[in-house]
């Protein structure tokens, strides 16, 4: 089964002795904190993984600027918040296996119904600072970006009329969506398959950030993440989140990781 089943959880050292100290950002549904516990998406499994490991979970609320660099300086375990692999990040974090898949697309007024890179040459687009794809954004003609700390700085902005659209973690704008009808917004993903936007366009995976120097840690949380996805567990988690759809469990795209930080065979995860 490889090697992450060989290591035993038990030897896995965290940051403070008997906790887990992770880094997240607060948006739903990846990640919160409630009742001394973390909810979320992203949030119920790093609670499974704690709890394996006989850990108390250490809550490190931060915005998303800040979470890369408290796991690289060893201020925290490991960092969550529907964060997406990128083969930049693998060089400089152990990035988990996937917890869940997600296409890309533009948050807008249901005026509108934009969904294609084209559709945003010209427009005002916000969007997060720190993500992943914001150089591809730069190369968009005529797109004038503004970058916010929070989803909630720039949804604000949007619905003030500051700037026409938002690209978000996907999880996150389809949750706020689905709970504020009355803001009259939709989500689109995009329908285009770009190789020169391979992070707009292409097959996201949704993973957890750990510092390279704990293999061991990693390993303990790549076993929780199999085992929920071998159970289809991983699928019960995610409708109290409003995530049904397959699209976020089924990976239909290229698997950019094989040879990059996974071994050449490897398969990414499904479940139906």
């Amino acid at each position: 089964m490889g090697l992450v089943f060989l290591l035993s959880p038990v030897h896995a050292e965290t940051v403070d002795k008997d906790k887990l100290t992770i880094a997240f950002t607060g948006d739903m549904p990846g990640t919160g904190y409630q009742d001394g516990k973390m909810i979320g998406y992203d949030g119920e499994i790093l609670q499974r993984v704690a709890d394996a490991l006989k850990l108390q979970v250490k809550p490190a609320l931060m915005e998303w600027s800040g979470t890369i660099a408290s796991v690289q300086t060893k201020r925290v375990d490991v960092m969550a918040g529907t964060m997406g692999w990128t083969e930049q990040r693998s060089k400089i974090m152990t990035l988990s296996d996937p917890i869940h898949y997600f296409k890309n697309g533009i948050m807008q007024s249901t005026k509108t119904n934009w969904s294609t890179l084209k559709d945003l040459e010209g427009k005002k687009v916000g969007t997060i600072t720190g993500f992943s794809f914001i150089p591809e954004l730069r190369k968009i003609n005529g797109l004038q970006l503004s970058q916010y700390d929070t989803s909630d700085a720039a949804v604000r902005d949007m619905l003030a009329g500051r700037i026409d659209a938002v690209i978000g973690d996907p999880p996150v704008v389809q949750y706020a969506i689905s709970r504020n009808p009355q803001w009259s917004l939709r989500f689109n993903a995009f329908t285009d398959t770009n190789p020169d936007f391979p992070l707009l366009t292409g097959l996201g995976q949704v993973v957890f950030g750990l510092n390279k120097d704990n293999p061991e840690l990693a390993a303990s949380v790549n076993t929780e993440i199999a085992k929920l996805w071998e159970k289809c567990d991983i699928k019960k988690i995610g409708a109290r989140y409003g995530l049904v759809q397959d699209v976020w469990y089924v990976p239909e795209g290229k698997n950019l990781r094989a040879g990059v930080d996974r071994p050449v065979g490897w398969q990414l995860p499904s479940c139906k």
